[in-house]
């Protein structure tokens, strides 16, 4: 008695795997109208079979044999393909054969959609090609079967697909056209594979129990153009637990990892998600951490912060959480750069700001340099989130999908062209100060060369009289102890190339480190060899500044060209002037001349 008890509850167990196994079947969209239209029939077979199927649309499996729930359901998914593949129709003079080239074609098929999981006997992988089981058939007809194409049946050494020529059974089963009804769940598998590619469901068999931050993203993907495409490539992480962990107070994105976090514990609602998405999605797609060129990483982002923030209230997206947002009106319409070179004059305040990570954190987190990927083949990250936002624009803008601020237009629009080397910026600087001369024709001052006919009057080519007078700028060259020679040397040699190039006869160099040293007028081509820097102490420019405004001999509107590492005291500067400063260096002030940084 107890060993038919034992017996019992070991059938009982099995029963209970393959009704698994078949519910995985049932949910998974390309099974699932085809599944709902066979039966299911337990039998007791032989230990080494699995289950047939009959073209009747009834599948006997072994109630007997022991197998996992994804094992049942590969069985369960092989013998449905029989019938979805209308393997019964063809008439095969040798339907052995016919059956092995099917098993053969569903082994491969059922890989390559890499459902459950292929029992020990019918694991063994299928390597060789062929395109459909009508050629394979054909071969096997022509060379014979190999052996090792004879271990895919779910019935083994036996045929596993049965061609009923009853009709009354086909009526008593409620017989359809299987076929159609595989076209059907392939069409549904497409469905369900876009729905979950675009967030909108978790799974293939459609669980739609999204979290808001899932939605949120999901709404990007779907209504938003001008953030879908980054939003598809970034994971959404909401573990309260990683974020402690990372000290994420609320938000924060790695754009080498393609994460974003969110604290889900300060419990927001799906707009204030939707708004702290979009505010990361920008910082990578706005190439903030590529930018930064060695400013300070929180005070830059705190910049990028209030940029990214005042266009996303004018754009309407979502709502901004009321901890760690960064918004002021009277910045609207600066850059993160010019908004960067105002809050360094005063760091002790803006310290003491919160990002959406915490005070004095950053949200940009950097696992590794900007340029880590120094791969030959695709492009960086920074490349492809400059793209997808750029393409995400054209979307946008082509599907009139909603209002956008014209600095945010603007700034994409800059990103995605090659950023413009500093020797350029400041080649346009020098053709904006010093236009090309204009020459005139004079017989004031015959040519030589036609001397050799001196009965002909030609005239030469001269410059415009006056024109000369007052070609000039100046040059505040920094030579405290901090600057370095080899930067100062570039910088030099390319002002003396352009100074030459735009006909400027002599240039006004003064030094400056405690105090002003004048080293008068030099012609340009001195200044790449015979410049000998005087001083090498502390830094103060503007005796230089002063200088060179009340001297008698400069030019009233002379420009003047400051050449240092941003380690100066607060200049006050009455005419046109620039900087020229190494890559990552700031300067104490607001400058309002232009700023080129050299690499």
């Amino acid at each position: 008695m107890a060993k038919k008890k034992k017996i019992l509850k070991q059938e009982h167990k099995n029963e209970t795997s393959i009704a698994r196994g078949h519910e995985m079947v049932a949910t998974h969209p390309l099974f699932e109208v085809l599944c709902n239209a066979v039966y299911m029939q337990y039998e007791s077979m032989a230990q080494k079979d699995w289950a047939y199927v009959s073209s009747t649309g009834v599948i006997y499996v072994n109630q007997d044999k022991k197998g996992q729930p994804n094992e049942w359901a590969y069985v369960i998914a092989h013998c449905l393909l029989h019938l979805g593949l209308q393997h019964h129709q063809p008439k095969k003079e040798q339907q052995e054969l016919w059956n092995i080239a099917c098993d053969c074609y569903i082994t491969k098929f059922l890989a390559e959609l890499k459902f459950g999981q292929a029992p020990k006997e019918m694991n063994e992988p299928l390597v060789e090609a062929f395109t459909s089981d009508e050629k394979l058939y054909d071969r096997f007809l022509r060379e014979g079967v190999p052996p090792h194409f004879k271990g895919y049946s779910t019935m083994p050494g036996q045929m596993d697909f049965l061609i009923s020529q009853n009709k009354t059974q086909y009526m008593f089963s409620g017989y359809r056209n299987y076929g159609e009804l595989f076209a059907e769940g392939l069409a549904k598998a497409v469905q369900s594979a876009i729905r979950v590619a675009g967030g909108i469901d978790n799974t293939l068999a459609g669980a739609t129990n999204l979290t808001q931050a899932q939605r949120a993203k999901a709404w990007f993907m779907s209504s938003y153009p001008l953030f879908g495409a980054l939003a598809a490539d970034f994971t959404i992480i909401e573990d309260p637990l990683v974020c402690t962990r990372m000290d994420i107070s609320i938000a924060a994105i790695s754009v080498e990892t393609k994460e974003i976090y969110l604290n889900t514990a300060m419990g927001m609602t799906e707009e204030e998600m939707r708004f702290l998405i979009a505010h990361e999605l920008l910082h990578a797609g706005l190439s903030h951490t590529t930018r930064r060129q060695g400013r300070d990483p929180y005070l830059w982002n705190v910049a990028c912060d209030y940029v990214i923030n005042g266009w996303l209230i004018d754009m309407k997206i979502g709502e901004m959480p009321a901890f760690g947002g960064l918004y002021d009106p009277a910045l609207k319409g600066l850059s993160a750069e010019a908004i960067y070179d105002r809050i360094v004059t005063d760091m002790r305040l803006y310290r003491k700001l919160r990002t959406f990570r915490g005070q004095g954190m950053v949200d940009i987190i950097e696992t590794k340099p900007p340029d880590f990927w120094e791969g030959k083949v695709g492009v960086d990250l920074d490349t492809f989130y400059r793209r997808a936002l750029s393409q995400g624009l054209s979307y946008h803008m082509a599907q009139d999908r909603g209002y956008l601020p014209q600095g945010l237009i603007e700034e994409i629009r800059s990103l995605s062209q090659p950023p413009i080397a500093w020797d350029v910026e400041l080649a346009k600087w020098f053709d904006r100060m010093f236009q090309p001369l204009e020459k005139v024709r004079t017989y004031a001052r015959p040519s030589r060369r036609q001397a050799s006919t001196p009965d002909i009057a030609r005239p030469r080519w001269i410059h415009q009289s006056g024109e000369e007078d007052g070609r000039t700028f100046g040059v505040i060259i920094d030579t405290s102890g901090s600057m370095d020679r080899a930067l100062l040397g570039k910088a030099l040699g390319t002002i003396a190339s352009y100074s030459i190039a735009r006909e400027v006869p002599l240039v006004r160099v003064i030094f400056c480190d405690a105090i002003a040293y004048d080293a008068g007028y030099m012609a340009p081509e001195e200044l790449l060899t015979k410049v000998k820097i005087r001083g090498r102490g502390g830094t103060v420019l503007q005796p230089g500044v002063r200088l060179l405004e009340e001297a008698s001999d400069f030019p009233k509107n002379g420009p003047i060209l400051i050449i240092t590492d941003g380690h100066c005291d607060r200049l006050t500067i009455k005419r046109e002037h620039a900087y020229v400063l190494p890559q990552g260096a700031k300067l104490p002030f607001v400058p309002k001349g232009e700023v080129f940084r050299m690499k």
